[in-house]
């Protein structure tokens, strides 16, 4: 996740020290007037601090440069307000009659400190500086004023992005079967309601401002005697990209936009296909991502997702894609037809051909059975390619914008369930989910250009609205019901084959335990969500099952961690902040071999405190001893503080966990045999939270007697 996150920013990132600059021109425009409204500044001083926390700036020289950025912003605000009256019209569209008044109110209300508040209120900041300076504010009291809310609101904005930055991992592993899927569904909605919502209101206006901005400088430039000499000397090639930006015909600036969708799609479409070749980071997190969904899946949840995952069932988008082209045949609306087909049939078809070429099995662990392969996703590229292009026949019969924005955000939130459903479901990867994904885009631009180029050659109005009479409005109705009824029914009789769980053949284990590790090339350290190591193995136990070891750890002092959910986190929360004990409070998840924990044990400390305590993580694998013990393999650790409110800073002497571990079990009578063997070089590193930790990479394999049958 964070490697996604940085990706968001690549020119902040690759800047260098260029990237400063570009902060300060960031924070600048996000302070001032005419331009302010228009930049999400506040989000990117956010980033960047997170970016800060990462390492690709230095937090201390970021402020200074957010803080001269905010500080000159509102003083050319001041400057316009003194010079500029002139600006104000009642015509104007940035500072409308209401929105001005609003801010001299505000003005009014907190006379000076008007200008320090004001940084903190979103639509506010770029205004109560212009404000200030038509009122004629002391030049002195501004600079005041103007200096301290910049280093208040510098300092707390990027600290919020910083502290998020190391805090990111405490929330990417504190997930659970509800919790986890409820902070990603109220995140997506959340920024898709804030994204719909400000495009609403300030998507035309922001598409005028740069129409204006790109008329004005097009214009500057034609008037330069140097490009005029260049225009006289190239007349064809100027001519050419005159013709490339002209509205009035579809080999203009339709074709032209519609080219550079299609290049850059299929830019990154050929990325996640190197990336899937390669091997890169996208599939070792494709892996964990798969056994963390199916950790956490519940009937509930499973049966929800069946119902979104049926959206791109070739049944139901067959039957879909037929109402639509009868309800479009009826309407007299067939320039759509051959496009809309061609889209769907091309879609499918190279999808196919995406799956014969590549050949990637499904997940191991999925819901259902699938006969095909899984590289790319079919449901995901017929999400964008079907849904895609019934979006954009709309689009073009809907009024107004608002409509418009959340027609695009409705097929947003659907494109992404589809996907998000075969994830759940555990029948694709998330590479086969973003290939397809491209890939559907690819073809959803391809029918958009046909019916742009069919409408322009057959001078057919892609505008004209739908009337239908009331017969045929009857029979379309009809149409929509049937489709409908047909997807509820199908809805509840869906039962598709269910996979059969096979538990992985138990395999011999050799005396010498640590050859498994060489010979099985089985990894020795413990791992985060995107693969990275983190401590080693430091426990290889043998024991009969998994009530023997929680059995054994009982009788010697230890409590079973309770599974994560809402109720225990509210209980652990309590606990942390009122400083008291929670004997089976829930443990972190930790990765082994792209696998969660299977269980967790914890023991109190003198402290009786949750804040403190020990802990231990087991994974159990299919390797048996010749007297039928199965080996398990864990870690140990000690909690010795809250970092950051959300997770425990770890003591970095883990060894002197291991053998908290070992004589617990001696003095509960549990160790038949132990041995010490070197199962690591001696090792100083970091885990998952940035807790430094060491080791001299000493493991002990402990062979435990039976422990009865306690949980």
């Amino acid at each position: 996740m964070t490697e996604s996150l940085l990706r968001l920013l690549p020119t902040l990132e690759h800047f260098s020290v260029l990237g400063y600059w570009v902060v300060l021109l960031i924070s600048l425009a996000e302070s001032l007037a005419f331009v302010g409204v228009l930049v999400p500044g506040t989000t990117i001083v956010i980033l960047t601090g997170f970016l800060a926390s990462k390492g690709v700036f230095d937090l201390g020289d970021l402020i200074w440069f957010v803080v001269v950025g905010a500080i000159l912003g509102d003083g050319l605000s001041f400057y316009l307000g003194q010079r500029g009256t002139q600006l104000v019209r009642p015509d104007s569209k940035l500072f409308t009659a209401s929105r001005m008044q609003k801010a001299t109110q505000f003005f009014q209300r907190h006379g000076g400190k008007s200008v320090f508040l004001g940084r903190f209120v979103g639509p506010m900041r770029a205004i109560i500086p212009f404000i200030a300076g038509m009122s004629r504010m002391n030049t002195r009291a501004f600079l005041l004023w103007n200096v301290s809310s910049a280093l208040v609101w510098a300092m707390s904005y990027l600290l919020l992005g910083y502290f998020f930055g190391h805090a990111w991992q405490a929330i990417e592993t504190w997930s659970t079967r509800f919790s986890l899927l409820l902070i990603v569904f109220f995140l997506v909605v959340a920024g898709l309601y804030w994204a719909k919502h400000r495009i609403v209101k300030y998507g035309k206006l922001m598409f005028a401002v740069l129409r204006s901005i790109g008329r004005s400088f097009l214009s500057t430039v034609r008037k330069n005697p140097d490009v005029q000499h260049l225009l006289h000397r190239h007349p064809r090639f100027f001519g050419f990209l005159r013709d490339r930006i002209r509205t009035d015909q579809f080999s203009g600036l339709t074709l032209s936009l519609l080219t550079l969708a299609f290049v850059y799609t299929f830019a990154l479409f050929l990325g996640i296909i190197e990336d899937f070749l390669m091997a890169d980071m996208i599939v070792t997190v494709d892996i964990r991502l798969q056994n963390l969904f199916y950790a956490f899946r519940t009937p509930e949840l499973v049966q929800f997702f069946l119902w979104i995952t049926l959206l791109g069932k070739a049944s139901i988008i067959i039957s879909a894609a037929l109402v639509a082209s009868g309800i479009l045949w009826l309407n007299r609306q067939r320039v759509y037809l051959l496009p809309f087909w061609l889209v769907i049939i091309g879609s499918a078809a190279f999808d196919a051909l995406g799956k014969s070429l590549f050949q990637r099995p499904r997940p191991e662990f999925s819901v259902y059975i699938e006969h095909s392969f899984s590289f790319p996703s079919g449901h995901a590229t017929i999400a964008v390619a079907f849904y895609g292009f019934l979006a954009y026949i709309l689009w073009q019969h809907t009024k107004t914008w608002t409509q418009k924005v959340n027609l695009f955000f409705l097929t947003i939130g659907v494109i992404i369930a589809i996907g998000f459903s075969r994830l759940y479901l555990g029948v694709h990867f998330l590479s086969d989910v973003w290939a397809g994904y491209l890939l559907g885009l690819l073809w959803l631009i391809i029918g958009i250009s046909l019916t742009e180029w069919i409408g322009r050659q057959q001078r057919h109005s892609l505008l004209r609205p739908f009337f239908l009479s009331n017969s045929m409005k009857v029979v379309s109705g009809c149409l929509l019901a049937a489709e409908i009824g047909g997807y509820v029914f199908l809805g509840m009789s869906y039962a598709p084959p269910l996979t059969i769980s096979f538990p992985l053949a138990d395999k011999p284990l050799p005396n010498d335990v640590i050859a498994i590790f060489t010979e099985q090339q089985l990894p020795k350290y413990t791992e985060t969500l995107t693969g990275r190591q983190q401590e080693p193995l430091s426990l290889l136990l043998l024991a009969y099952s998994d009530a023997d070891v929680i059995a054994a750890f009982r009788q010697a002092g230890w409590y079973r961690a309770d599974p994560i959910t809402w109720a225990t986190l509210l209980k652990i929360a309590n606990a942390a902040v009122l400083n008291t004990e929670y004997l089976t409070a829930p443990i972190s998840p930790y990765f082994w071999n792209a696998r969660p924990h299977d269980f967790g044990l914890e023991k109190p400390t003198h402290a009786q405190s949750v804040r403190k305590r020990h802990h231990v993580r087991f994974w159990r694998t299919h390797y048996l001893s010749h007297t039928g013990k199965r080996l398990y393999v864990g870690t140990a650790s000690l909690d010795i503080g809250i970092k950051w409110g959300i997770t425990h800073k770890i003591a970095p002497d883990i060894d002197t966990e291991r053998d908290i571990v070992l004589t617990d079990l001696q003095t509960a009578g549990f160790v038949d045999a132990y041995q010490q063997i070197q199962f690591v070089e001696p090792t100083l590193g970091y885990n998952e939270f940035n807790d430094p930790f060491f080791t001299k990479g000493i493991s002990y394999v402990i062979n435990l007697l039976k422990g009865g049958a306690l949980s």
